[in-house]
């Protein structure tokens, strides 16, 4: 059962008479918890719903269209609370946050809902077979796994979870009813990489074709590990054979399946110093959330937006100098970028500053764990031109605060520059760099 908080105006649910502080308890007589139950049942064309108000349930008959809304909202996205973690990963990124940050980073989620709704990994941890059994029911799909290794008794040590290996038992179920899964293995040195990593590739083809897609991640590391499990560092050359190994075997499932499968992040690439793969080679960027083709991605656009460069000259303003902000990881890529669109506009000057991540440390290199005050320490005594452009991930979803808890207010005031964001494609940051709203 759960709450309304309003009715929309003229809405179904307002003409029929349900009431805001009404507590929806059922939809045709299926007993509604959470959001996956109310989309799902709310798709039929005649409903009949029913309300607890005043100690009494009563029962409205509503007709629609099939998947029409009727226009009740409810106090969290979710419905209810969402579901936390259960597990405690060697890797965990959560655990290697300094304290004082903002209270929501401290929140492991690990929600089925949301990997549906958000595309949010989970590791099946805390499903039972009644919740594998709706999933089933809805088709909701896909599903997208955390896996990390497929022998259970490693994963067990790896999740700290005893549950952590029977629950792999679940990724049959959900191929067996035609759920597609979406995979990530975030690799460990010395723990799941190697043997295990073969091991794993090869058990998870068995799925095929439900499965989709598996991304290969490196585990990160911030110098906040005190305490944790000891994980080593990949190094260029340990970069470069996973790579190998992950791309021989994603070759054999292309020629077997169609599609490779299994692909390494960018961050191998950087790190190994071997070239990123064009725009085909990542089959429609379908683990690009995870960092998998992302800046690929980022240069085909770029390259795409610049044949049509006539169409942003009509408004760009001359001449303009500017300043750029960029993580270590993509800084290359980045500069490469500004230089092309600077010889071939008049007047537009850009100077990139990759910023150093000393907040969580230098092996995190991406831009969206960049700090406010890692960009004020390593900018305030530069110049800084007309503007700074900022990559929108370096601020939360709300587009306001830094992961430090800083502003970009507070951040634009110190050091004295009017700053923007750069968007989240090649259009974005070409109408950025322009200065074109």
């Amino acid at each position: 059962m759960v709450k309304i908080i309003s009715v929309d105006k003229n809405s179904r649910a307002e003409r029929a008479g349900i009431c805001k502080n009404d507590i929806l308890v059922s939809i045709n007589g299926r007993e509604i918890n959470d959001v996956l139950d109310y989309r799902f049942h709310l798709a039929n064309p005649v409903i009949d719903i029913c309300i607890f108000r005043d100690n009494s349930e009563l029962h409205f008959n509503i007709k629609k269209q099939e998947y029409d809304d009727i226009g009740l909202d409810f106090e969290t996205p979710l419905m209810d609370k969402k579901h936390s973690c259960e597990n405690k990963c060697i890797f965990c990124f959560i655990d290697q946050l300094p304290k004082g940050l903002r209270k929501s980073l401290y929140f492991k989620d690990d929600d089925s809902r949301l990997s549906f709704l958000h595309g949010n990994y989970i590791t099946l941890t805390n499903l039972d077979d009644r919740d594998i059994d709706r999933i089933i029911e809805m088709h909701i799909s896909p599903v997208n796994v955390s896996v990390h290794t497929t022998n259970p008794e490693l994963r067990v040590k790896m999740m700290k979870n005893k549950k952590s290996g029977e629950v792999l038992s679940y990724l049959k179920r959900f191929a067996d009813a035609g759920i597609h899964i979406c995979a990530q293995i975030v690799l460990c040195k010395n723990v799941n990489d190697g043997d295990e990593l073969q091991r794993s590739m090869e058990d998870l083809t068995e799925y095929f074709p439900a499965l989709q897609s598996v991304s290969i991640v490196p585990a990160g590391k911030t110098k906040f590990r005190e305490n944790l499990y000891h994980l080593e560092s990949f190094t260029s050359d340990d970069c470069i054979s996973v790579i190998k190994q992950v791309e021989d075997f994603a070759d054999k499932c292309l020629e077997k399946y169609g599609s490779r499968l299994f692909f390494c992040s960018d961050e191998f690439y950087i790190k190994g110093a071997l070239p990123l793969h064009d725009e085909e080679y990542y089959e429609g960027y379908a683990q690009i959330e995870n960092g998998v083709g992302m800046l690929t991605s980022l240069l085909t656009e770029f390259g795409v937006e610049i044949d049509y460069i006539e169409e942003y000259l009509e408004k760009y303003k001359a001449p303009r100098k500017i300043s750029v902000v960029t993580g270590m990881a993509a800084k290359d890529q980045i500069v490469d970028m500004c230089n092309k669109l600077c010889k071939i506009i008049n007047g537009l000057e850009i100077t990139v500053y990759p910023i150093v991540n000393n907040f969580f440390g230098h092996e995190i290199t991406v831009s969206g764990l960049l700090t406010g005050t890692d960009i004020y320490d390593q900018l305030k005594e530069k110049e800084l031109f007309d503007e700074l452009i900022l990559p929108p991930n370096v601020l939360r979803s709300e587009g306001d605060l830094f992961l430090c808890g800083m502003s970009i207010n507070e951040l634009s005031e110190k050091l004295n520059v009017k700053i923007n964001l750069s968007g989240n494609d090649g259009a974005g940051l070409i109408s950025a760099l322009l200065g074109i709203e």
